[in-house]
């Protein structure tokens, strides 16, 4: 069968498409932006790569009666039908929790199968059907497709469920955070009454969530002091021991940083522990967790002055990197760049907590682009902390002035960002 997917160069459908070419079909696909690492891992399986959107690319007119379906649901007819689907959704940690998940059941020999938003470094790929009876998912909120304008977990029919916290987002498709909640009320009614929902302790809307009907298991974690059968953490996030109530049951000692990845933890070792992975085996395979691309990744150093890639493209997020970069370096100088490029920040809807999310920056760079908003006046309370652009290398010009020997630059976006690394990292080798 020959797939031809749209939008393919996305973390999530560059996914079904190497699961798809993994099961014997022909794929090709396009996407207005192709950029790594996406493209650069679809290509090495041999994936045709179109630049543009038409439907010259498929030789038949749009109405021509093709068959056609969504990602998410060929996903659950062809791949999750029959296993025993292991769900991570929330607003923060999707991708890391899942690939949490994903190898501590790889490092008990179950040779899961995983479609996860970015790329594991322990696998290298960021799905594979696996050869197992489970499947571990990232399971996103946002919409299925044009076409079906429901979230996309809804379509997975999870066994094991986290649900990692939850904040308003995606503005381009929930009003506020109440629209989010019914969502994941959605998802909690799909998990069977067998299934266990491993749900954050601390997140107030979750709360909301399962008090509006929920049927399955409910395993808790993290809570702030001990709390009968409930997982949480006792040490620093780098080093800790792993209890259920006041019973010691694991210890991670790891190179991940910040409490939100002790969080992620927990609901990884607990979600395993539903497909029958004892939680010490779960926690010692996390001491060779490497992470995702694209989380705090050094790109490479320049001029005295070390250059990171993230994902982070949400206040909360963006606030989240800068504290685990602020852990790694200490006193060293951090200067924060990002561009609003989620549809949420274009909208504007999250520009007022910009200031909040970038204060513990000692300079924050914002790109200037159409948006309908300024982000200079957002970044207005920063005061001579804050600096814009209205073009990448505008912005890589003023960053590089700033810099100096020692500097810590992160660069926070959910795209390519222009490619502003490697030109920063140009800019940056004659300050030595």
């Amino acid at each position: 069968m020959h797939l031809h997917i749209l939008g393919i160069c996305g973390t999530f459908m560059g996914g079904i498409a190497a699961l798809a070419r993994e099961a014997g079909h022909r794929v090709t696909g396009c996407d207005a932006n192709v950029y790594p690492p996406m493209s650069d891992q679809l290509r090495s399986l041999g994936i045709e790569l179109i630049e543009g959107f038409g439907a010259d690319q498929l030789a038949l007119k749009p109405d021509a009666g093709a068959a056609y379906t969504s990602g998410p649901q060929w996903l659950a007819e062809n791949v999750l039908f029959g296993r025993h689907v292991l769900a991570v959704a929330g607003t923060h940690g999707k991708t890391t929790t899942t690939s949490m998940l994903a190898w501590i059941l790889e490092q008990a020999g179950l040779e899961p199968g995983f479609l996860v938003g970015g790329v594991p470094l322990n696998f290298g790929v960021s799905a594979r059907l696996g050869g197992g009876r489970f499947f571990v998912i990232e399971a996103d909120e946002y919409d299925t497709a044009l076409f079906d304008k429901r979230s996309k977990f809804v379509h997975y029919r999870p066994r094991t469920a986290i649900l990692n916290n939850l904040e308003h987002d995606h503005a381009d498709i929930f009003p506020d955070l109440a629209a989010i909640e019914t969502q994941f009320h959605h998802l909690v009614r799909t998990v069977p009454a067998s299934g266990r929902l491993v749900v954050n302790a601390r997140d107030e809307a979750l709360q909301r969530v399962l008090q509006r009907g929920c049927w399955s298991e409910v395993q808790r974690f993290g809570p702030k002091r001990e709390e009968p059968g409930a997982l949480r953490a006792r040490g620093e996030p780098h080093a800790f021991d792993v209890l259920r109530g006041s019973l010691k049951i694991g210890r991670v000692e790891w190179a991940l940083l910040g409490e939100h990845n002790q969080l992620n933890a927990l609901a990884a070792i607990a979600a395993a522990e539903h497909a029958g992975v004892a939680p010490d085996a779960a926690a010692a395979a996390l001491a060779t967790f490497q992470n995702v691309r694209r989380r705090l990744e050094l790109r490479g150093e320049a001029g005295g002055v070390k250059v990171y890639d993230d994902f982070a493209h949400h206040p909360t997020a963006m606030r989240t990197t800068i504290d685990g970069l602020r852990r790694k370096v200490g006193a060293a100088r951090i200067l924060a760049v990002f561009e609003p490029r989620s549809n949420t920040m274009k909208l504007g809807t999250m520009k007022a907590q910009l200031p909040w999310a970038l204060e513990d920056a000692d300079l924050a760079f914002g790109l200037q682009g159409d948006w309908g908003w300024s982000v200079k006046e957002a970044l207005a309370p920063l005061g001579a902390k804050a600096a814009t652009a209205d073009t990448v290398d505008a912005l890589v010009a003023a960053i590089a002035r700033a810099a100096r020997p020692g500097d810590q630059v992160v660069c926070m976006s959910n795209g390519g960002f222009g490619g502003i690394h490697a030109k920063l990292l140009a800019a940056l080798q004659g300050n030595g």
